[in-house]
């Protein structure tokens, strides 16, 4: 499983934060533009998503059971509070701190269900995250206000019997607000939401891109919308699908090479990690500030050798051996 969660945690985080990893650089404030699932009100006046649905065929086994998982991102508002005031940024010696969208990670899923419960019907897992806030101090009367809104909606699961003795698995995804406006939406929202889907019991997914000749029907009748579901985990397994709000090839992995997260996965990681490098003392300060996640950016870059650098220029790998 750490394989496809290494996966999972990479599209989840693909464009949270892009080069040059600070809040004043419009792209990062024009935020959340990948897999959001909406409330239906906003999302139907803005060509948006609130509702996603993947469809794939299971070859079941002798006591074929099904795990679905429901992952994204919620929206975390932090406010910077000088005593009773919010304030924009605010200074303490040599950091600086600011109000900025962070989010947090949320996780849902039904367990394990036997396949014969998903062909009698569809299962629901209900998705519900109650509004809150918390206080983090930072010294001088000073403090971080963390908030963040409701979000509801469900996922259902169901099968249906297909050729040869196959089924159609279906996860439909579903954002139960009834936020009109874009902010009130975003804070709602499922973002970078994606489904994980295992089978127990001798259950093998068929590839949707290059299916067995016998499940090429079933698999062509599969209709997904929001999601793109690929065989993950280890090269030749097939009993885990990913289903991500990207395009992305059966068994996709992380390249080994890669030092950590840079939240854009089509991007070269040497090139980023130069420009980090290459960043102005007054550059790294905001970059450090704006989020702790490019803090860490900012930290790993510094800490890597001369060797670990060198290891970025490229690699070989015989594709008879490392592709399925």
């Amino acid at each position: 499983m750490d394989r496809v969660r290494a996966v999972a945690d990479t599209v989840l985080y693909e464009g949270y934060l892009l080069w040059p990893y600070r809040r004043s650089a419009l792209k990062n404030q024009r935020r959340w533009t990948i897999g959001g699932v909406y409330p239906r009100r906003y999302a139907e006046r803005n060509d948006d998503h609130w509702t996603v649905r993947a469809e794939f065929v299971l070859d079941p086994g002798g006591e074929t059971d099904v795990e679905v998982a429901l992952r994204f991102l919620h929206e975390v508002h932090r406010q910077v509070m000088d005593g009773d005031t919010p304030v924009d940024e605010l200074s303490r010696g040599v950091e600086t701190y600011t109000t900025w969208q962070e989010a947090r990670e949320r996780e849902f899923t039904g367990g394990r269900v036997p396949l014969e419960r998903l062909l009698g019907g569809p299962v629901r897992i209900p998705v519900e995250v109650p509004p809150g806030a918390e206080d983090e101090e930072i010294g001088g009367g000073a403090r971080f206000t963390r908030s963040w809104g409701r979000v509801t909606g469900w996922v259902d699961v169901s099968a249906v019997p297909v050729e040869d003795g196959a089924v159609r698995v279906r996860v439909e995804v579903v954002n139960g607000g009834d936020a009109a406006e874009h902010g009130d939406a975003v804070r709602a929202g499922m973002l970078s939401a994606h489904v994980v889907a295992r089978a127990g019991g001798g259950g093998a997914f068929a590839s949707c891109t290059d299916p067995p000749e016998r499940l090429a029907a079933a698999v062509a009748g599969c209709a997904s919308e929001g999601l793109w579901p690929v065989l993950a985990g280890e090269p030749g397994g097939f009993d885990t699908v990913l289903a991500a709000p990207i395009v992305l090839y059966d068994w996709p992995q992380v390249a080994p090479e890669s030092p950590g997260d840079l939240f854009d996965g089509t991007e070269i990681d040497r090139l980023l990690i130069l420009s980090v490098l290459g960043l102005t003392e007054d550059e790294r300060r905001e970059m450090a500030a704006t989020d702790p996640k490019a803090r860490r950016i900012l930290e790993r870059c510094g800490a890597l050798s001369s060797d670990e650098l060198l290891v970025l220029h490229g690699t070989m790998r015989d594709p008879r051996r490392d592709v399925w």
